[in-house]
């Protein structure tokens, strides 16, 4: 594990999420929203800091196919990302994790769909978000 990727992710549960997808600036802030013990940390993939993750892990700086999450130094994908930040978040939104039982086939194939074609179905900025103060404490 690269220095630098360690000391970011020490003791951090982070969200990589792509700050030009619509439908993923929607996703962050309805985590930043619902998370009010703040547990996760949001971290851009168009950023230096997200560059950085994403390449210790080996996934593409260029091309995002899926929010990654990232917690005690393993990285999840596709559904297996979205179960383990709704998990976290409490009632009622933990009992969407019902769908885990789901096989991850078919979970994966769900998410990639909506995935691939996010901007199609959601559109995309032409810059990244900048977060107001209030909200820098969600991001990394």
């Amino acid at each position: 594990m690269s220095d630098d990727a360690a000391i970011l992710m020490q003791n951090q549960k982070i969200i990589l999420f792509d700050a030009q997808c619509k439908l993923c600036s929607a996703w962050c802030n309805f985590i930043i929203t619902h998370d009010t013990n703040t547990i996760f940390k949001l971290c851009s993939v168009q950023s230096p800091k997200g560059e950085l993750l994403l390449t210790h892990f080996g996934f593409s700086t260029i091309e995002y196919a899926s929010m990654v999450y990232l917690e005690n130094g393993k990285a999840y994908t596709q559904s297996h990302a979205f179960f383990n930040v709704v998990k976290q978040l409490g009632y009622p939104y933990k009992l969407v994790n019902v769908f885990s039982i789901l096989p991850n086939r078919f979970n994966n194939w769900l998410y990639d769909r909506v995935a691939l074609n996010r901007y199609t179905l959601f559109g995309k900025y032409q810059y990244c978000r900048i977060p107001n103060p209030e909200d820098a404490k969600h991001y990394l």
